[in-house]
């Protein structure tokens, strides 16, 4: 890769491959380096984080890093549940930061709701392409084009 600074823009530029990281915004940059990357880790070996029974009651809402405050994980619990996390947050704690090598969250804010969790999957549409796309996809002429997007429709409804 070679650098060359432009002498119209104040930035330099690196000619050749950028990673996917640099194409994106700063905005969007600032939120993935905060949060982003803890939160959605979390989220993802939650179950291994809580265990079964604890899992089934609770979900992380979102993971916040302030100088004053320290960094805490918000939790939502289940109402009536409160008190099994509250006994079981420190040992939550200790996983969290075992599991990132480092501390990560030094507090967690427990947050009760009534009610069900909301299910995602009965919220989606069953068509993964609406009627219009369907009929873009009919008035295509290359067989293996239209043969290919129409499993891949199937492929969405079963999910």
């Amino acid at each position: 890769m070679n650098f060359k600074y432009n002498t119209k823009q104040r930035n330099k530029s690196v000619q050749g491959l950028r990673s996917f990281k640099d194409t994106l915004p700063q905005e969007a940059k600032r939120i993935l380096n905060k949060k982003g990357q803890i939160y959605s880790n979390t989220l993802d070996n939650w179950k291994f984080l809580v265990g079964k029974e604890l899992f089934n009651v609770c979900y992380p809402i979102s993971y916040k890093n302030s100088k004053l405050n320290g960094s805490y994980l918000s939790i939502m619990v289940k109402r009536g549940n409160e008190v099994e996390l509250e006994y079981s947050k420190k040992e939550i704690l200790k996983k969290i930061n075992i599991f990132f090598g480092y501390n990560v969250v030094d507090n967690i804010r427990l947050k009760t709701f009534e009610g069900e969790f909301k299910k995602t999957r009965d919220n989606k549409i069953n068509n993964a392409t609406n009627s219009k796309n369907i009929k873009k996809i009919t008035n295509i002429k290359n067989d293996r084009i239209k043969q290919s997007l129409l499993e891949l429709n199937k492929i969405f409804k079963t999910r």
